[in-house]
């Protein structure tokens, strides 16, 4: 082995060890995850202990995290609900965009800073962090609530603003060389976004049809990393971020029925390449100039957050919106985002803004983000414990409030699973369906069964669904391993969720009953009792008489299964002591 492979070993062994010490620590004192990854960085960092110093070639690494991160948002968005959310975008984000640059542009100028200079200090720091914003929405509900939907408008506007940033800045400098090389022109790109749409509208679930037929997990999970990685990386070729390119991406898979199972199979990686992202911010904080520098670098990142978050609450309050809703979004969006890091390195390369200036601004982004989760906890503590709601005021955005909340999961979608949806349809009841036979899938799919590929077993398909949500599961796979399987996760993961299942005879509905099922059904009982029914009805039997037999029969057999459960938990009892 080489001494430069050896070296990226150690580094990966480091950030790994890292993980496992750090994060759960932070956990236990209720600090949350992105402190812990930003100590991490820290510890590991330039200024820490030293072990990974080529901050740089991680940080290009840990970009990803924030590709997988923006697609598994644009997953959850369904083309008709991005429509709708336009007007928020348009409105409340490019008015944040602008509102905030034109203040931080004059406060530039107050400094002494030439006019091309703080006009890219003012939009540069104007941008918000998507990655940190995201992760900590994704502990409050995230964008189906009010605050998601208005922060991730703002978020959103500001990846698409990057472009056109990135343009000003090289004609603000007479350097040719300075252009971005990507850039190119905007109808072409347009083009090119409708191309990948329409592609995604007709050629993905047929492409994707074809991996499942191959039943090989492995292929699968290659075709939605390849999907996600290739999206991204045209859209970069034209000049977008690679993070809205893997938003688009998601946003092409939205309305399929594999999506369920291609966010599980994305999880993983987001989660790791996330975590490393919000390290490679930790090492970058350079504690020299921050110790040279310290009253002055303070003031500025306390003026840019309390001004960011300024703007942002006024906008929130002149659109209708509460004011603790209004103040949580304010504060969750008053930190300086990623794309800044980008912004300022190339107005560095073009000339635009000295190599102290950059330094300067790159420790303010970091300590903005640093500095976030704390006063978003410091927000929630002082509206929970000294604000009354405001009840009297319209939720303007009320209808952007996702409607799937208190759904039921169905698993399995055979012929038992699809009477039970059509039941709830006509009943009105919200509820997402998972099956893993394709077929059946988009035969559903197309008479307008919210149905999704998946398999319901894997607790990330189920995370994908929803089940944090879910009013309840109901079980109707027609295979009894999978079922008690199934049964068995969602009982460890969910134990508070009621789990209604099928079963396949009485010793069936016991075991269901003792791994955790809340209610079971025997399918040879009902069949029995339904055949009886015509039997008796048939031999001349009074209806109430036979009811009542009927029903009693069946009080019967499910005790016995409780009280088989019961005598079962008793000995077991008695064994243990």
């Amino acid at each position: 082995m080489t001494s430069t492979s050896a070296h990226y070993l150690i580094d990966i062994l480091a950030l790994l060890l890292a993980t496992v010490i750090v994060i759960p620590l932070f956990h236990a004192i209720r600090l949350g995850a992105i402190l812990g990854y930003l100590t991490a960085g820290i510890i590991l960092g330039p200024w820490g202990l030293g072990i990974i110093t080529e901050v740089e070639q991680v940080r290009h690494l840990a970009e990803f995290g924030v590709v997988f991160l923006l697609f598994a948002l644009g997953i959850e968005l369904e083309p008709n609900k991005l429509w709708q959310m336009r007007k928020m975008v348009i409105g409340l984000g490019l008015g944040q965009l602008l509102l905030t640059a034109a203040i931080l542009y004059g406060v530039a100028v107050l400094f002494g800073l030439p006019t091309k200079t703080a006009l890219v200090v003012g939009f540069g720091l104007a941008l918000s962090s998507t990655a940190f914003c995201l992760q900590i929405l994704a502990q409050k509900g995230g964008i189906s609530t009010v605050m998601g939907r208005m922060s991730f408008s703002v978020l959103l506007l500001q990846d698409l603003a990057v472009v056109p940033l990135l343009a000003m800045v090289s004609l603000l400098t007479d350097s040719s060389a300075s252009e971005p090389h990507s850039l190119i022109s905007m109808p072409y790109s347009i083009l090119v976004i409708i191309a990948l749409l329409i592609a995604g509208r007709y050629l993905l679930n047929p492409i994707l049809g074809r991996v499942v037929a191959s039943r090989d997990p492995e292929v699968f999970i290659a075709m939605a990393v390849l999907l996600v990685l290739g999206v991204a990386w045209i859209m970069e070729s034209i000049g977008f971020s690679m993070a809205l390119g893997a938003f688009l991406a998601g946003v092409m898979l939205a309305e399929s029925q594999y999506r369920h199972q291609i966010e599980a199979d994305i999880l993983p990686f987001r989660g790791i390449l996330l975590g490393l992202f919000f390290m490679t911010v930790g090492m970058g904080i350079d504690f020299a100039l921050l110790w040279e520098k310290l009253g002055l670098i303070i003031a500025l990142t306390l003026g840019l957050m309390i001004i960011k978050a300024a703007v942002v609450y006024l906008l929130a309050r002149i659109a209708g919106t509460r004011h603790d809703i209004s103040l949580r979004t304010a504060v969750l969006l008053s930190q300086s985002g990623e794309f800044g890091f980008v912004m300022f390195g190339f107005a560095t390369v073009a000339g635009v803004l000295s190599l102290q200036q950059s330094q300067m601004l790159t420790l303010i982004i970091a300590l903005t983000m640093a500095l976030t989760p704390f006063v978003v906890m410091l927000a929630n503590y002082v509206l929970a414990h000294f604000a009354t709601p405001e009840t009297h005021e319209g939720e303007r955005f009320s209808e952007f409030i996702d409607a799937s909340e208190q759904h039921i999961i169905l698993a399995g979608f055979g012929r038992v699973g699809a009477r039970i949806a059509a039941i709830l349809n006509i009943a009105g009841v919200p509820y997402i369906a998972l099956d893993m036979k394709q077929d059946r899938v988009k035969v559903a799919r197309a008479q307008g069964f919210p149905v999704f590929f998946g398999d319901a077993s894997n607790v990330k398909v189920l995370q994908a669904a929803g089940a944090d949500d879910a009013k309840m599961i109901v079980v109707a796979l027609d295979n009894p391993e999978q079922i008690d399987r199934l049964v068995s996760i969602v009982s460890q993961h969910y134990p508070n969720m009621p789990i209604h299942t099928r079963a396949k005879d009485r010793k069936h509905c016991a075991d269901l009953i003792r791994n955790g099922a809340t209610t079971t059904v025997s399918e040879t009982l009902e069949t029995s009792l339904r055949l009886t029914e015509e039997v008796l009805l048939g031999s001349d039997v009074d209806p109430t008489i036979v009811a009542n037999v009927l029903n009693q029969f069946r009080d019967d057999y499910y005790s016995n299964v409780v009280q088989k459960v019961t005598e079962d938990k008793v000995v077991l009892g008695e064994l243990k002591h």
